[in-house]
């Protein structure tokens, strides 16, 4: 799938951003997608930054729910952020994400970023209820671009209902005591084998990666290019850009 250029702005500009705080809304405008929590933006600042020739993607969370006690969620919770799980085929669950699409669109958004959908590992059995959520986010934002991180277990049928993939974490990562640092190569050769699969696709790639050093930084970079991915490098609340 081709990507659409920026218009409507001097000087070159960066594929993509993923930043996780607010404003900054001149350094947003050096990058032709950014990726943004959809509460942290008005409809006045999305309105420039379009105009601007930014395509915006607003967060979504499809299977862990960081909002007050719910009967969709589960008991267990992400032990990294403290998002419970959720029962991702629960309608009630279904009809609260799809809400929160439709009012991301509606102040100004021009695309979603749908997150957490790695859970083959944990919850396998909600992958059918997972393609189904994201097919009715689909209807709900059509045309808007669809961007999905990870998902590999819903392989390859997402990539007939989003227009890109990311692979978060692809080369480098965040560990313990906030250092940074490259995968073991296992690791490396795991995510190469799954790179491969995905250039087989009709989709956008992306890699975004964690670094605190040049070094740590040109190599993901270097090899999210090898592997057909646009990469972007921030720290781990992506409060970077």
């Amino acid at each position: 799938m081709a990507r659409t250029p920026a218009s409507g702005r001097d000087g070159v500009t960066q594929p993509i951003a993923f930043y996780y705080g607010a404003g900054e809304l001149d350094r947003l405008t050096r990058f032709d997608k950014v990726v943004l929590q959809a509460d942290f933006y008005s409809r006045q600042e999305l309105g420039l930054l379009r105009e601007r020739g930014v395509q915006t993607l607003g967060y979504l969370s499809l299977t862990e729910d960081v909002g007050p006690r719910a009967p969709w969620q589960r008991a267990e919770r992400n032990p990294d952020w403290g998002g419970a799980f959720v029962h991702v085929g629960d309608p009630r669950w279904v009809a609260h994400v799809v809400d929160q699409a439709t009012r991301a669109m509606a102040t100004g958004f021009r695309g979603l970023f749908l997150d957490t959908l790695n859970i083959e590992h944990n919850y396998p059995e909600d992958l059918p209820h997972l393609l189904i959520l994201i097919a009715a986010i689909q209807e709900e934002a059509r045309p808007a671009y669809l961007l999905a991180n990870r998902g590999f277990g819903l392989l390859p049928e997402i990539a007939g209902l989003v227009d890109g993939i990311l692979f978060e974490s692809f080369s480098a990562r965040w560990v313990d005591a906030g250092r940074y640092e490259p995968w073991p190569d296992d690791v490396l050769e795991a995510h190469a084998e799954v790179a491969e699969r995905l250039l087989g696709l009709d989709v956008d790639l992306y890699a975004l990666d964690y670094a605190d050093s040049d070094e740590l930084r040109d190599f993901a970079q270097r090899r999210a290019r090898e592997f057909g991915m646009l990469c972007f490098v921030s720290d781990r609340v992506l409060s970077t850009i």
